[in-house]
């Protein structure tokens, strides 16, 4: 039986007018009832179609996320033990099978229900069937328990040309999600996937997160990789060739990955760097040229509140006041809350890569301009004073991060340990003394500190150390937390 490759997307609006489908008359139609036999273990493909049990498995996923599916059996009821065996194994799922043959009324009531990993969708289909660019093409209308929505199914021997009917039909920015997996979206059954990519003026950080039936989060992947985007933004004012090529390269490579884990849904967002620079659209098409994928670039503000949603989801409820400061390659953000309720939230242009890039702080710096940086960084935090002093001080990003894990002597970063640090004014003052006094390329070295994080941390460590003195505070609590996990909490923490 030959694999084909296939592209599916889900929404209500599939198809509407002005999409490729609009104009065309298809070649046919269908109507079917089917059963769809959905597993916790994984998304392959087993249905009860036309008196037949229908099998077939996912082969490959290529870089363009599309997927390879092989038929594998189409077996009539009554079927074998064995073929009804060989269709569970198939989902990774192994009942005791007790009769010889199964009709598929015995198989769904005395096989799939009593077993808790597997769940029976029954699903009505209107099909469409068109010829679009010489790929099968197929416009469904579902029905199932609980729910109706449209898919659109694109099919052929060749991946390129599935790839190009689909970029051609302006689809390209939509996740490809097979039928198994989107019935278990749709139906709440079984962990679903998604993946965030936060853009920085420093570093792109990567998040895809697990989301259970019963509302809780685990995370699958969280890195980051330092790209340096906004270098050479604050002399030239414009983001740089070299540094969006980075940039880009990195993303792509995470789109794949969140591809590859088959994550649902990608959401990207831009924050500091992107915000400032005349010429972020050029990055933005770089990437959408690339992956498909947009970049939405948020403000200051909204970069507060999605850190400050990311570390409170995380903390018990308190009283009293609290700040949470995020600090970043390009800017800082404050919010400020008491008793739970969020005060102010503001976003301050003072970030690593600026201070590091105006007061050369890569290497061993002098105390005189050590000192300048310091009070260059006390000016720019200036709105911070006149603030009531908080109760507690909860900071995020990747210096705080990073002074956490040195203090640590962490050689593998461990987030469970970096979470809930609690950093003083010495800890502080002895890593800054560290970082003015040592080489990029023996900070390089420090155990526990991101190699790539070594011509920054320096100023990261002074803009922390400022805040501290700003607020009135003589310690703060770290979160490995941050902006990612605020937006993929809010963006898909309700499905």
């Amino acid at each position: 039986m030959t694999p084909r490759w296939e592209w599916r997307t889900f929404g209500d609006r599939l198809g509407a007018e002005g999409s490729p489908f609009s104009d065309l008359q298809p070649e046919r139609v269908q109507d079917s009832d089917e059963v769809y036999l959905l597993s916790v273990a994984n998304d392959e493909c087993v249905k009860i179609r036309d008196g037949l049990l229908d099998v077939k498995t996912l082969d490959e996923v290529n870089r363009d996320g599309l997927e390879q599916w092989r038929p594998v059996s189409k077996q009539a009821f009554p079927a074998s033990s064995a073929d009804v065996r060989a269709a569970l194994e198939t989902l990774q799922a192994t009942p005791a099978l007790e009769r010889d043959t199964y009709t598929a009324e015995e198989l769904l009531a005395e096989v799939v229900e009593p077993t808790a990993t597997l769940r029976a969708v029954h699903v009505q289909k209107h099909r469409e069937h068109f010829l679009l660019n010489g790929c099968m093409a197929e416009l469904t209308d579902l029905r199932f328990d609980g729910g109706a929505t449209r898919t659109i199914a694109i099919e052929s021997e060749d991946p390129a040309l599935v790839t190009a009917t689909v970029e051609g039909a302006g689809m390209g920015s939509l996740e490809n999600v097979s039928l198994p997996r989107g019935l278990k979206a749709l139906t709440g059954f079984g962990p679903r996937r998604y993946a965030v990519i936060d853009v920085g003026t420093n570093s792109v950080k990567f998040h895809v997160g697990q989301l259970s039936p019963d509302g809780a989060w685990s995370t699958t992947v969280d890195r980051s990789e330092v790209t340096r985007l906004g270098e050479g933004l604050d002399e030239t004012g414009r983001l740089n060739a070299e540094p969006m090529e980075r940039t880009a390269n990195a993303i792509a490579a995470m789109v794949d990955e969140a591809r590859r884990l088959r994550a649902l849904e990608i959401d990207a967002v831009g924050t500091a760097g992107l915000r400032l620079a005349p010429n972020r659209d050029e990055l933005v098409g770089m990437v959408r040229e690339r992956t498909g994928i947009t970049i939405e670039v948020i403000s200051g503000e909204e970069e507060a509140r999605l850190a400050y949603l990311a570390v409170t989801a995380g903390l018990r409820s308190s009283s009293g006041s609290r700040v949470v400061f995020d600090t970043g390659g390009g800017s800082s953000q404050f919010t400020y809350a008491h008793d739970d309720i969020v005060d102010e939230q503001f976003s301050l242009p003072v970030g690593a890569v600026r201070i590091t890039e105006t007061f050369a702080l890569a290497g061993v710096v002098t105390g005189e301009k050590l000192a300048a940086a310091l009070d260059a960084i006390a000016r720019e935090l200036a709105p911070l004073d006149g603030h009531p002093h908080p109760d507690a001080l909860v900071a995020v990003g990747g210096a705080v991060t990073n002074l956490a894990a040195v203090k640590h002597a962490l050689a593998t970063y461990d987030p469970d340990v970096v979470n809930g640090t609690v950093l003083g004014e010495a800890e502080i003052d002895r890593q800054i003394d560290l970082y003015r006094t040592t080489t990029t390329e023996d900070r390089r070295h420090i155990v526990g500190l991101q190699p790539g994080r070594a011509e920054v941390i320096l100023a990261g460590a002074c803009i922390v150390r400022t805040t501290l003195s700003k607020l009135g505070q003589r310690e703060l609590t770290v979160s490995d937390r941050g902006l990612r996990h605020g937006l993929l909490a809010e963006r898909f923490g309700k499905r």
